[in-house]
């Protein structure tokens, strides 16, 4: 089906990335607050890695289903507009949590929504645009969701700013863009129904080339020391500094990356992905160990600098690089599966992260983060040099 453009981006890309923009605004206004919202209910640094790895990994499992489905079926939005939905039905009921437990099922339900809708997501962009594209129409996806995570935790700042201590209140407003991100799904998003009378090819496992299972062993390697974010939030708050400033220097982070996501994307589709992955690697490295290191907040702003850059050179290109490898009919499976090895691993990776913080010291997750990076490094720079070679994966395992 051909689509025109909208700002030089083609329109199932654009709706996608301004629905990706209010999502994020809402999920990033929640996010940027959640452990200190935690805290101040009493739930141990343990308690909040674990809340995150449960909601990600069980998550992960649809991500992985979703994706399949969507490619057997040959349609993408329905699965879009249930998993947008869900998030925008539970978003204000974060407003009424008292526990640990009741976020654990608020934010477990709201990652079912989102497993739901995210391999669906890129197969949608994927099959929206040419091979030489990818890498910038996965850069403005990037870059329209930390738009949205520049605003919302911007947005978060300013009323606890306004409202110390008034959690309940941030809940609320970010159901907003939460429905705006729904509508936009549903009105402007175009897409072909699958034709009655053509049989879906059946998808196996086995169709899939094994250097997509190479990538896919190098990102558990890597997500296995990448705890969720909450932790560099909950270490930032230690520092000392007004509980108000903590979702701003999220801001930050957020700022950095979606400035470069669509540079950074037009540069991997002239030179290639796993060179720029290589270095954002290299980069998450540094970042972690000085976040172990140093305890000042002047230093880890500049850490949240570096640590949009590394978003910036990781999150797009990866996308770009399954879009390279797997084949038309099988990228929402494809995509499905990198996605269920990103929420799977940050299970153990988050029990990791929470019971280092907890029971050894404060710098002892991000050392092991920063630790798993460097083997990450050294495994896709394998990677690269064995497809430059034009060698199959499988040679690595026969030598």
């Amino acid at each position: 089906m051909t689509q025109n453009k909208v700002f030089g981006i083609q329109r199932n890309a654009f709706f996608t990335g301004l629905t990706s923009f209010f999502t994020d605004t809402s999920t990033k206004m929640i996010y940027s607050v959640m452990p200190l919202f935690l805290m101040s209910i009493g739930a141990s640094k343990t308690s909040i890695s674990l809340i995150e790895g449960v909601a990600e990994s069980t998550a992960s499992l649809l991500k992985a289903l979703s994706g399949y489905w969507s490619d057997k079926i040959g349609r993408n939005k329905p699965f879009m507009i249930i998993g947008y939905g869900i998030t925008a039905l539970i978003t204000p009921l974060y407003a009424f949590a008292k526990t640990s437990f009741h976020v654990l099922i608020f934010r477990f339900t709201e990652r079912v929504g989102k497993g739901i809708r995210t391999a669906p997501r890129d197969s949608l962009i994927s099959a929206s645009v040419k091979k030489n594209d990818a890498g910038k129409t996965f850069g403005f996806q990037k870059a329209m969701d930390n738009s949205g995570a520049i605003i919302g935790p911007l947005a978060a700042s300013l009323l606890l700013y306004f409202s110390p201590g008034n959690y309940s209140n941030i809940f609320l407003w970010a159901t907003i863009p939460a429905i705006l991100g729904v509508l936009t799904v549903i009105i402007f998003i175009k897409e072909e129904k699958a034709k009655r009378t053509t049989e879906r090819p059946k998808i196996s496992l086995k169709q899939f080339p094994k250097k997509f299972y190479f990538f896919l062993v190098i990102i558990f390697v890597f997500t296995l020391g990448n705890s969720a974010d909450a932790l560099l939030l909950v270490k930032t708050s230690e520092t000392g500094i007004s509980e108000s400033y903590v979702p701003f220097l999220y801001m930050i982070f957020n700022t950095v990356s979606v400035i470069l996501a669509v540079p950074i994307g037009k540069l991997s589709d002239k030179i290639g992905r796993e060179k720029l992955i290589t270095i954002g690697f290299l980069v998450y490295a540094i970042v972690y160990f000085c976040f172990g290191r140093f305890n000042h907040i002047g230093i880890f702003i500049m850490l949240f600098v570096l640590y949009g850059l590394y978003s910036a050179l990781t999150d797009g290109n990866q996308k770009a690089l399954i879009s390279d490898i797997v084949g038309k009919d099988l990228k929402g499976t494809g995509y499905g599966l990198y996605h269920a090895v990103l929420g799977i691993t940050l299970l153990p990776a988050s029990l990791i992260a929470g019971y280092l913080y907890d029971n050894v010291n404060s710098g002892a997750p991000f050392y092991f983060g920063s630790a798993m990076a460097l083997l990450a490094t050294i495994l896709i720079i394998i990677f690269t040099i064995v497809n430059r070679k034009s060698i199959p994966v499988s040679d690595i395992s026969e030598n």
